[in-house]
């Protein structure tokens, strides 16, 4: 059972509308980096977790999702609101699809469910919210920087932290199971490549870079892969 309170977790104030940049804010409404797409991953995901405690924090961030949908929601009602006979607005999706939010990204692209990255691995799944809420972060960063006034500022500065927040979490969660920096997850033993690095990218001009990924005793560095099948 859910309940709707009117007051956002965050208020959300316009001091200037400006439907170009609502517009870009329909990137995280119905866009693949969106709240819309958040919500519905970590919801369903958490129907595949055991771990109650996981779950439980999977359900709250999935809420607190819908919560910062409905704050892009308001932030894109106010920046097309009373705009409408605008040469600005008409430049805009809004002027074919009328003001407020819709389930399209910036590029007028409609939102679809293959945006969702869920599986029935509790750890792939934690490593997939850990990107989702890194490109989400990003998306916010970049409207920071084109936000025209300052409340609105505010707003995506509050959203943009509660993404680091959630990556926070999910970190912490997959450390409680051991498995924050833990590469083997699953049930399949992987062969005896595992920790073999394949010098790929050469162009016998530029000298080839070495770094913990590719020395010992991490990694066996192969200046040819197939020296290790003659």
């Amino acid at each position: 059972m859910f309940f709707h309170k009117k007051e956002p977790i965050h208020v959300v104030k316009v001091d200037e509308c400006n439907p170009r940049f609502a517009q870009l804010m329909l990137e995280q409404f119905g866009g693949a980096t969106g709240e819309l797409s958040a919500a519905l991953q970590y919801w369903v995901q958490s129907f595949h977790v055991e771990n109650a405690g996981i779950r439980d924090m999977l359900q709250d961030i999935a809420i607190e999702e819908f919560g910062h949908l409905e704050m892009v929601g308001k932030l894109i009602e106010a920046h097309t609101k009373n705009s409408d006979q605008t040469e600005a607005y008409k430049s805009t999706l809004f002027a074919i699809r009328g003001v407020g939010p819709h389930f399209l990204d910036s590029q007028g692209n409609a939102w679809t469910a293959n945006y969702l990255n869920e599986g029935g691995d509790v750890v792939r799944d934690l490593r997939a919210n850990i990107a989702a809420e890194a490109g989400a972060r990003q998306t916010y960063e970049e409207l920071i920087k084109l936000a025209t006034d300052e409340g609105t500022k505010q707003t995506l500065v509050h959203l943009l932290t509660r993404e680091i927040s959630h990556t926070q979490m999910f970190m912490k969660a997959l450390d409680s199971l051991g498995k924050l920096t833990d590469p083997f997850f699953g049930n399949i033993q992987p062969d005896e490549t595992v920790s073999l690095y394949y010098n790929l990218s050469t162009n016998g001009t530029e000298q080839d870079q070495r770094g913990p990924w590719n020395s010992e005793p991490t990694f066996n560095y192969i200046a040819d892969p197939l020296e290790i099948h003659s």
